[in-house]
């Protein structure tokens, strides 16, 4: 039996982790306890507070907001 493949934002958690030495528990909590709220705004946070590139911010952010709302 093969294990099925990650897909979607989550395929980038491991290089995330990889490369900036967090683990993404830990970025999920900053995103949540950030005073923005939309999409963009903190994917711009991330890369110029964090440092992240934009595929992994937008991974991130997009993981995270689909969590909050239940999805």
């Amino acid at each position: 039996m093969t294990a099925t493949p990650v897909k979607g934002p989550a395929a980038y958690f491991p290089s995330i982790e990889k490369k900036y030495g967090r683990p993404v528990a830990e970025w999920k909590d900053l995103i949540r306890t950030s005073p923005l709220t939309r999409h963009m705004e903190l994917v711009a946070w991330l890369k110029t507070e964090h440092g992240l590139g934009h595929g992994h911010a937008n991974a991130l952010v997009a993981h995270t907001l689909a969590e909050s709302a239940g999805a």
